[in-house]
């Protein structure tokens, strides 16, 4: 009894073509997710009350500069040891 917060970072990988890699972080608590950065999009988009809150405030502060920069910084950079797996 207690809750759960999760978040849960996702490189998709379409093709070898690094250009095809897809960022998505989700956010979840107590298994209801309430608030998503997908890279396709290019900005959180909130799927509750928080969510919404949330996803409106990191829109406009650092946290989005640093979630597109995790794009480069984990996806891409790692894509040639999941390709080559």
């Amino acid at each position: 009894d207690g809750y759960f917060h999760q978040v849960v970072k996702q490189c998709r990988f379409s093709s070898k073509d690094l250009q095809g890699i897809e960022l998505i972080d989700s956010y979840v608590f107590n298994q209801a997710e309430y608030i998503r950065f997908n890279s396709t999009v290019g900005k959180y988009v909130g799927y509750t009350e928080l969510g919404l809150k949330n996803a409106e405030a990191w829109n406009k502060g650092p946290e989005l500069a640093q979630e597109l920069g995790e794009l480069e910084r984990v996806c891409k950079q790692h894509a040639p040891i999941y390709y080559s797996a």
